[in-house]
């Protein structure tokens, strides 16, 4: 069976544009974190709990993450683009949305719940920890703040 999105979102051109925007946030925040902190910084690798054999090879797949995003992400877009249904707006607040969540995400689930991997070894990790986050919660909020009010015109005139 074919896993699918929920109805609403694959209903409306609204959510697909947005949806569209999520997946692009997530793969180019994702890929800009595996390019500059992995692989030109050598902070840290995806995961840091073992070899680094084993972390290089989880750092293929998180690369290989970020792409599927990004494809799956531009996919839609071409789709919304023959139908004439591409909204720059709600693709952005979703693009917004998706860096934002990765990237909250990524620094409270993965560097301090399950402990994957820092930001950083070896210095002191408040202050990257609090731009981390921070630059996170305020992609994220942006996000969603655009996305609802987009919704909300949206809903007040649908030809919108």
């Amino acid at each position: 069976m074919k896993a699918r999105a929920p109805d609403a979102i694959r209903r409306t051109p609204h959510g697909r544009n947005v949806l569209a925007g999520v997946l692009l946030g997530l793969g180019a925040v994702a890929f800009i974190d595996e390019v500059v902190f992995h692989q030109l910084l050598h902070w840290h690798h995806f995961y840091d709990r073992s070899t680094s054999g084993v972390g290089l090879v989880s750092d293929g797949l998180f690369h290989a993450f970020s792409w599927f995003a990004t494809v799956a992400s531009l996919l839609v877009v071409a789709s919304l683009r023959r139908e004439r249904a591409f909204r720059f707006a709600a693709f952005a607040a979703g693009w917004l949305t998706g860096a934002g969540f990765f990237q909250l995400y990524d620094g409270l689930v993965q560097h301090k719940l399950l402990n994957l991997h820092q930001i950083r070894y070896g210095v002191d990790l408040t202050p990257y920890d609090l731009a981390w986050n921070a630059i996170a919660a305020v992609l994220l909020l942006a996000g969603i703040a655009w996305w609802v009010q987009i919704w909300l015109r949206h809903r007040e005139d649908p030809a919108r």
